[in-house]
């Protein structure tokens, strides 16, 4: 009885989202995005303020002039997570992004764990952004605004920020206020805020090739000297490495590529669009491709204006343009530069914001959060209990916390995100759609009701029931997908999953162990580099879903296993005071969802529902809506 029990429970935890929208076709929220709406939320939400500072710190300290070459890498590195979200965008045009797509592939539990990290992830990411714009506003004002509130409130509380920060609160709020009146409305708004950033770059851009000099990507030890001795202040002099283009060599170009690469974080906020796009198996792969393709253009070109207007020792870490533009007798563009930032991190923000509400609205309206925060407003057709809840949240960790010391447990619930919906892409390619499952049980009866076979046939099973087992897994008899492929897949891929956490906590925790020669981590990892070659090579022989998409991962298994191990790295890369804080987060999800969650999800009421009731529901245009091993 107690096994038949945690057997249920345990059921329970595993159970899985059919793909087709729930209660219809029809979505309750407005259709209202076109593709440029798209583009614009995208490239808003990832071209922020980094763009202005992040090449400065890079190039100087960690790649020089071939931060160009980083951003290439990371860009490269994003697309691999980017062309995931591209197919299930076409796949599952409803809003949640990665939770949803954890939900119908891998379950309820994993599910929830990935929407929970989701929206701790969006809310730090527009609270940060917000102290941020009103540090800009500040240092506009030469700290007046900083040195008022520090002298009338200020705090001294442990893990609190010095003051409150009412200009961050208001600014929040505001936003906030926007997004209720409806999508339409913001995406307006951030195309005005994208257009006019996207401008400032262009003339950044431009300004680097005119007063730019080639010889900066060509520096030498004499051009170092030359540079000490004319400056008043050398301690501002970053080193110079080997000098030349690439002055930090190849470990210098890929330690600058994994900073790089949250600089491309961002575009997912597309995928939550799902059911306000017009198109949304159409509009939401170019959306999220064309926002990548112009979001590398912007960093390539910045960080290549940058390095050939001021040699890359020279460079300021905190203000490089204002202070490259200094260099080259443009002082009046520090203005532009400004006017530029504002604009960055206003879209920036926006783009932080818009998603969070829909992740939010999309996990109540499974059941796994409070139902009230499903209520769509009658007229403008927005999340609203949903969107004043999130802006509240981020508005008061905005008012009173330092948020720089939560940037790396925001880059988990992002990376775990990418890390999932990599999975279930890989996952979801390769099972049988409604119509093929039921011919093969046909098949399957006929097989049962043949003769069995003789006692001399069944006495050489045993010799060969392995080479036999191995020859059908590499080599599959049938050329469309069958839930035998299916369940061989899926098995496969939690292992590969398994095998590469091994993989990255090596390389993460005794890279010099490992590239030393250590007998021990060198046949470890060998033995799991052969492991993960053998069964990505059972995954490749399998056969593949033929039923057509608007768009699909090329190069499958390879790209998104790709993805996989590199965001696990990323996550291996954190601090032990990280994943603690995230574990606080997570106990207080695990307290919703086991309280609350569990049972009142939607997918435990059509469970309670005959079988041939669900099945008649299930979505036949859509492959893989009947999932193996779903409960």
């Amino acid at each position: 009885m107690l096994c038949q029990r945690v057997c249920q429970f345990g059921q329970k935890l595993v159970r899985r989202r059919p793909l087709e929208t729930r209660g219809g076709s029809e979505s309750h929220l407005a259709r209202c995005l076109s593709t440029m709406d798209l583009v614009a939320l995208g490239v808003g939400s990832t071209l922020g303020a980094g763009v202005y500072i992040l090449a400065g710190a890079v190039a100087k300290d960690k790649a020089g002039p071939a931060i160009v070459i980083c951003f290439l890498v990371a860009a490269l590195t994003s697309v691999l997570s980017g062309l995931c979200y591209a197919e299930f965008g076409a796949r599952v045009p409803c809003s949640g992004s990665s939770y949803l797509y954890s939900y119908v592939t891998v379950g309820q539990l994993c599910a929830f764990i990935t929407g929970w990290t989701l929206i701790l992830s969006y809310v730090i990411g527009s609270a940060s952004v917000a102290r941020a714009w009103s540090s800009a506003i500040d240092s506009m004002t030469g700290n007046h605004i900083s040195r008022v509130l520090q002298g009338r409130f200020s705090l001294h509380v442990p893990n609190l920020a010095q003051y409150p920060d009412f200009f961050s609160l208001g600014l929040v709020l505001l936003l906030t206020g926007l997004l209720v009146l409806g999508a339409s409305e913001s995406a307006l708004v951030t195309k005005i805020f994208t257009g006019m950033n996207l401008l400032v770059l262009s003339f950044i851009f431009l300004s680097g090739f005119i007063k730019g000099d080639v010889h900066h990507w060509q520096l030498t030890q004499q051009d170092y000297e030359l540079a000490k001795s004319g400056s008043n202040d050398t301690y501002s002099l970053g080193p110079l490495g080997s000098g030349g283009f690439v002055p930090f060599g190849f470990d210098g170009v890929l330690r600058g590529a994994a900073t790089c690469f949250y600089a491309f974080v961002g575009f997912d906020c597309i995928a939550t669009a799902g059911e306000e796009a017009r198109n949304p198996q159409r509009s939401i792969p170019l959306g999220i491709v064309i926002s990548l393709f112009i979001c590398f253009l912007a960093y390539f070109g910045v960080s290549a204006a940058l390095t050939l207007m001021v040699p890359y020792y020279q460079i300021h870490s905190d203000s490089p343009l204002p202070q490259a533009f200094l260099y080259v007798g443009w002082a009046p563009a520090r203005y532009v530069v400004a006017a530029g930032t504002l604009c960055a991190l206003s879209s920036s923000l926006l783009g932080a914001m818009f998603p969070m509400p829909r992740v939010i609205y999309a996990m109540a309206e499974d059941g796994l959060l409070f139902r009230c925060l499903a209520r769509v407003h009658v007229r403008t057709r927005t999340p609203i209990i949903a969107t004043v809840v999130s802006g509240t949240l981020a508005a008061f960790m905005a008012l009173l916390f330092e948020l720089s010391d939560l940037v790396d447990l925001m880059s988990i619930g992002t990376l775990l995100a990418y890390s999932l919906v990599a999975f279930s892409v890989l996952v979801l390619r390769y099972q049988p759609d409604q119509d093929l499952h039921k011919n093969e049980k046909t098949e399957v009866e006929i097989t049962e009701v043949k003769p069995e076979p003789e006692a001399s046939s069944l006495a050489s099973v045993p010799e060969t029931g392995n080479s036999k087992t191995l020859k059908s897994l590499c080599n599959p008899i049938n050329t469309i997908p069958t839930r035998k492929s299916g369940q061989t897949v899926y098995g496969c891929a939690l292992l590969l999953a398994l095998l590469l956490t091994i993989l990255c906590l090596i390389l993460a925790q005794w890279p010099s162990l490992l590239f030393s020669g250590d007998p021990l981590c060198t046949t470890s990892a060998g033995l799991l580099l052969l492991l993960i070659f053998g069964i990505t090579f059972i995954i490749w022989r399998q056969p593949q879903n033929p039923t057509p998409l608007n768009f699909k991962v090329p190069a499958l298994p390879v790209l998104p296993l790709m993805s996989i191990f590199v965001n696990i790295y990323l996550m291996m890369q954190m601090t032990p005071r990280t994943w603690a804080q995230f574990g606080i987060w997570m106990v207080i999800g695990f307290a919703i969802y086991f309280g609350y969650g569990i049972w009142h999800s939607m997918e435990k009421t059509s469970d309670e529902q005959p079988r041939a009731s669900s099945s008649q529901t299930a979505d036949k245009s859509v492959p893989s809506a009947e999932f193996p091993y779903r409960k």
